[in-house]
C-alpha cells in the first residue's frame, strides 16, 4: 500500500498527540494515510506490549488511517544509526509518501529529538538512486515537524476544530496511558502523561485562537512557503 502522508514518531500515541487531527482531516479530503511507529513503547511505565499495540489499532481506525506499522527500534534507545536510516528508508519507498511528518527536533524525551534526525535521514537516503536497499528510490517532497509540547513556533496551523472529537477519542484509545485504574498505584516517578489530557487541550485552544478557530495543530516547515493569492489569504489581521 502507499500512502500520501505518511506520519513517523518514536512511540504509540505521539502521533495522535501532536497531528492526528490533521491525519483525520487528510483522509476526509480523499488522501491515504499512514503512521509508522518507531517502537512499540514497551519500555513505558503503564501498558504491555501487547495491550499498547491494541490501543494504536484502535486509534488508528478512528483517525481512519490506511496503514499503520511498526519499524521495530528499541523504546528508550531510539537512535540515527545507519542501519535505523535503512531499515526506514525501505519503508519509505515501499509507501512513497509525498508528505512526511516527523517530531519536532527539540524534545523532552531523547527518543523524540532522535526521531527528528532519523526521520529526515531516513526520508533522504531513500532517494539515493546507488542506495544498495530494495524498491525504487523515493524522496518525499514535503518534510512537516509536529509536537506536543511548547516552544516550537509553528510556520502554520491545521484547523482541527471539526474533528476535534474524534481526535481525543483517539488519544484516550489509550487507556493504559491516559486512563489508568483509580486504585492503581501512582508511580513516584513523574509521569509526563498524566498531564498530557488537559495540556493538548490547552495546546489546541491557544493554536486554534492564533488563527481564529476553536482547536488548532501546530505545524513547523524549514522552507518558505510560496503564495499565489494575497487577496484570500486566511486569518484577519485587524
Amino acid at each position: 500500500m502507499r500512502v500520501d502522508v505518511l506520519a513517523i514518531a518514536a512511540h504509540p500515541d505521539d502521533v495522535e498527540l501532536t497531528c492526528g487531527g490533521t491525519l483525520l482531516k487528510m483522509a476526509q479530503k480523499g488522501y491515504r494515510t499512514g503512521i509508522l511507529d518507531l517502537t512499540e513503547g514497551e519500555m513505558g511505565t503503564r501498558g504491555t506490549r501487547e495491550t499498547r499495540a491494541k490501543e494504536a489499532s484502535a486509534a488508528a481506525k478512528i483517525l481512519r488511517v490506511g496503514w499503520r506499522g511498526t519499524l521495530g527500534l528499541a523504546d528508550s534507545d531510539v537512535q540515527p544509526t545507519r542501519h535505523n536510516k535503512l531499515k526506514l528508508a525501505k519503508v519509505i519507498r515501499e509507501m512513497r509518501p509525498k508528505t512526511v511528518i516527523v517530531p519536532f527536533w527539540e524534545a523532552r524525551h531523547p527518543d523524540h529529538y532522535h526521531a527528528s534526525v532519523l526521520g529526515y535521514e531516513g526520508c533522504f537516503l531513500a532517494g539515493l538512486k546507488q542506495l544498495p536497499l530494495e524498491g525504487s528510490p523515493h524522496r518525499p517532497f514535503k518534510i512537516l515537524y509536529a509536537t506536543s509540547f511548547e516552544g516550537m513556533v509553528p510556520t502554520f496551523v491545521v484547523d482541527v476544530t471539526p474533528v476535534y472529537a474524534e481526535r481525543r477519542r483517539a488519544i484516550l484509545a489509550y487507556r493504559s496511558q491516559f486512563r489508568p485504574a483509580e486504585s492503581s498505584k501512582r508511580s513516584p516517578v513523574f509521569l509526563a502523561i498524566d498531564e498530557l489530557d488537559s495540556r493538548m487541550d490547552l495546546m489546541a485552544r491557544r493554536y486554534g485562537q492564533m488563527i481564529g478557530v476553536r482547536y488548532g495543530e501546530p505545524f513547523l516547515q524549514k522552507e518558505m512557503m510560496a503564495v499565489e493569492d494575497i487577496v484570500r489569504l486566511p486569518v484577519r489581521s485587524i
